[in-house]
């Protein structure tokens, strides 16, 4: 790849040491040219290839969760389209207040909304896991908030995921993997009998289960394009099956016979849920290629290609449930959500320098599509002759980027170093689709509750649409776009020669809500050759997304361990209206850093960073608004409770990370490298909006938009702390590596005091071995929480024992999910 000007001294100033620095130059967090990570004024984390490798994992999201203190990816299940693209955090704020960038290049977002009950709840975020981890070079993590120099959402920071780009050589490998686990505090159902008119059931030993199997082929190679070009590309096949922690259902299923309990009782098979991974299918290809055309410019283009197939589950839907039709499942049925994601994506530009000028010109276009489709069901409202299963509609999100930055280095005779001057200007268009399913997956026929004959007239009528996710009828589907342009001025110099400092404006102009200005500065000051000091400070904003401004659908939603059948409608909308919705205008914050480095060896490092991000006018999803007024606003919808997207909190989020690396070099036994990491954060909630005055005494549940429970899903529903702690063993043609993870205490909040759960802390463990069993050989063998360890059982953590705390064991909310320990072994071939 050509080198900007400034790294071309690095280049050449030393041999091992110097080649070392310009691999370390980050593209993240700094505009100037030749800033690497150790003289950087933020806190930036780099992931190499070797520590991903190391994990064992196969998804980028759970590889980021393993390795960084800050992040957090909890795997809800049974959440409709979040099973299927699971959201994640940085520094406990929502998915989306997180930038990613592909190559220094803003990443286009999922077409999915997360809505149900989740953490991430109300956010439409990038899905990392369509990055394959066998085509990332490095990871950067960029711990600070950086909207002025990047624009929107890089609220939390930012996540950039630099590609491979060796012209030569590669790798091929096969992983398989499956969860040989034992669910801690689930006892087996052993038998079930009938006694004296009720249902007796007997339990066993904790439950003993072998499943998640996963096949995960990979390869990447090389190519020289002439003698001064390159192609990388990689391709990831990765085959998961289902992994389910649902405990068994003691419920009645059958109607009575005679007054009695239907004999099938005892041998109707009670593990009816699926509470965990649902079973994906994912292919994926990135090539990334760079060919000079003159001695000064570059061609560089990189595109990408995916497709993901899963399938989720519902709520069992039991024989005498009156959304079943007993003629169509006489054992009643397992409603299942099945997606389809196709993401692609395209980045063509040249870079070079000009005279004094460095310069990139840059178009990114992404699409991510996701069409829904529901088996195993049907539409009750349609009696005997519905179909099973259904198109239920899609959703699209484009997004068209094009860039123009320049720098170049300014002599004004006023500090100690040239003063780095980069501009740049920025145009982004944004589409947002959604597509109707099928008439049948929405309408609401003529049957009533149970498919029976009711009048055709007057009802009463069975629910409308396909069981556990009515399609998008015609009044939610549409096209929707926008557009805005941006403008920065990025200013970088050494005062001193041990104090830099940094600042940065940016001005946005959205056509859908207006304009914003952000800044950011930022300072450095070494102490000594050890210690250096370094914090910012700086204005950031997020823009509402097109899917919050326009989504609308009807769902099975989990309320207070109660399927409902939940709305979520416009913010414009007649619905959201009539609730006194305002609208939605762009979130704003502002940042603090503060933080300290002691580097006294080539071998340690250390970093202490405090942090505070104020949030005001926070977007998030009202409560799940229910009650006679609503039921009768929502009649013909298939809804009885409605919710809508509303700028309705202030928040603060506050913390600290600790992040240091020692490396130990025996005489005799290899070298030992060790890592650790930490992460205390704290939210809460500053300010609520007003209660609008159509909420009191009007026939509805609630009186306000924003409830307790969600307030509390803000402030504890994240760890509290996370501690990362490692090392690495690298000894002739050995290579170990084991970590262990703190995962602090979450709260999985509810409305009834007595069904909130609190999940305790855990320690999670994590070992891989590697042997080089020739020179292109590699064997791996290793296990994900070897120690086997789940979060406390559900039954055992609340007061309030419900039916669906016993069949769903174990919190969504816990942030190292509840799937149990994972064993894999790993065959490469490098060339």
């Amino acid at each position: 790849m050509l080198p900007i000007q400034g790294a071309v001294a690095q280049e050449s100033a030393s041999a091992d040491g110097a080649q070392e620095d310009v691999e370390r130059i980050n593209v993240v967090g700094s505009r100037r040219a030749g800033r690497t990570v150790s003289d950087s004024p933020v806190p930036i984390d780099i992931i190499d290839e070797d520590s991903i490798k190391a994990t064992g994992l196969t998804e980028t999201n759970m590889i980021l969760n393993t390795l960084l203190p800050s992040f957090n990816f909890p795997q809800p299940s049974i959440t409709d389209g979040t099973d299927h693209v699971r959201p994640a955090q940085l520094r406990g704020l929502a998915p989306d207040h997180t930038l990613v960038l592909v190559n220094g290049k803003r990443r286009h977002t999922s077409a999915l909304l997360n809505l149900n009950g989740s953490m991430g709840r109300g956010s439409s975020a990038v899905d990392l896991n369509t990055i394959p981890a066998n085509a990332i070079k490095r990871i950067e993590v960029l711990r600070d908030g950086a909207a002025a120099q990047y624009g929107s959402d890089a609220i939390a920071g930012v996540i950039n995921i630099v590609l491979k780009d060796s012209p030569e050589g590669g790798e091929v490998s096969v992983t398989y993997g499956a969860n040989v686990t034992t669910m801690d505090g689930v006892p087996n159902l052993d038998s079930v009998s009938i006694e004296n008119g009720s249902l007796s059931l007997q339990t066993g030993s904790d439950r003993e289960v072998t499943d998640g199997q996963t096949l995960t082929l990979r390869g990447n190679m090389g190519f020289e394009l002439g003698t001064d070009g390159f192609i990388h590309v990689a391709a990831e096949y990765r085959d998961r099956g289902e992994a389910n922690r649902a405990d068994y259902d003691p419920r009645q299923n059958y109607p009575l016979v005679n007054g009695e309990l239907d004999p099938r009782e005892v041998t109707f098979d009670r593990y009816n849920h699926v509470f965990g991974n649902g079973a994906v299918t994912d292919f994926s290809v990135f090539a990334n290629a760079g060919k000079y055309l003159t001695d000064s410019a570059e061609l560089y283009v990189t595109a990408s290609a995916g497709n993901r197939n899963s399938v989720g589950a519902g709520f069992y839907r039991r024989a005498n449930d009156s959304r079943n039709v007993l003629s169509i499942y006489p054992d009643g049925f397992l409603p299942r959500i099945k997606t389809d994601i196709k993401d692609m994506s395209l980045i063509a530009g040249v870079r070079g320098y000009q005279g004094d000028w460095n310069y990139d010109v840059s178009v990114t276009h992404g699409q991510n599509d996701l069409d829904y489709s529901v088996i195993n069901t049907l539409n009750v409202s349609l009696g005997p002759s519905s179909q099973t299963q259904f198109d239920a509609g899609g959703l699209e999100y484009g997004q068209t980027v094009f860039n123009v930055d320049a720098s170049r280095f300014v002599d004004t005779d006023l500090f100690y170093s040239e003063v780095n001057v980069a501009v740049g200007a920025e145009y982004r268009r944004e589409t947002y689709d959604i597509t109707a399913g099928e008439p049948n997956s929405y309408i609401q026929g003529t049957f009533g509750p149970g498919g029976v004959v009711t009048d055709p007239v007057d009802g009463p009528f069975g629910a409308a649409g396909s069981q556990v996710f009515p399609g998008f009828t015609p009044e939610s589907a549409g096209s929707n776009s926008r557009h805005n342009y941006s403008f920065y001025v990025d200013l970088d110099t050494n005062i001193t020669e041990d104090w830099n400092a940094a600042v940065a404006v940016r001005f946005e102009d959205y056509s859908d809500f207006g304009s914003t200005v952000n800044w950011k500065m930022s300072h450095r000051y070494e102490l000594n050759q050890d210690w250096a000091l370094r914090g910012s400070i700086s204005t950031g904003f997020r823009a509402p997304s097109l899917q919050q401004q326009n989504f609308t659908s009807i769902a099975t939603v989990f309320v207070d361990s109660v399927p409902t059948e939940t709305g979520t409608f416009a913010p414009s909308s007649d619905v959201a209206l009539a609730l006194g919705s305002p609208g939605l205008d762009a979130e704003e914050s502002t940042n603090f850093s503060a933080g300290i480095t002691y580097s006294p060896s080539a071998n340690f490092n250390l970093s202490v960073d405090f942090y505070r991000i104020d949030i005001d006018d926070r977007i998030v999803l009202s409560n799940n608004l229910s009650g006679p007024a609503i039921e009768t606003l929502l009649a013909g919808t298939g809804a009885v409770s409605g919710r809508f997207f509303l700028n309705a909190i202030d928040s603060r989020t506050q913390g600290v990370d600790v992040v240091t690396t020692y490396t130990y070099d025996t005489d005799s036994y290899g070298t030992l490298l060790f890592n650790a990491g930490l992460n205390i954060n704290d939210n809460e909630v500053t300010d609520i909006i007003a209660p609008p005055a159509v909420l009191q005494g009007a026939g509805f549940d609630q009186d306000n938009l924003f409830s307790d429970v969600e307030l509390r899903r803000f402030e504890t529903g994240t760890p509290s702390d996370k501690i990362n702690l490692g090392v690495t063993w690298n000894y002739d043609i050995y290579n170990a590596t084991l970590r262990t993870t703190r995962y602090g205490e979450v709260e999985d909040p509810s409305s009834i005091a007595a069904r909130n759960e609190i999940i305790p802390s855990e320690w999670v463990t994590d070992l891989d071995v590697n042997i080089a069993v020739t020179d292109n050989i590699n064997v791996a063998v290793g296990a994900n929480n070897i120690f086997d360890v789940y979060p406390r059982a559900t039954r055992y953590n609340i007061e309030d024992v419900t039916t669906f705390a016993n069949i769903f064991p174990y919190s969504g909310f816990s942030a190292f999910g509840f799937t149990g320990r994972y064993l894999y072994g790993k065959v490469s071939y490098r060339f």
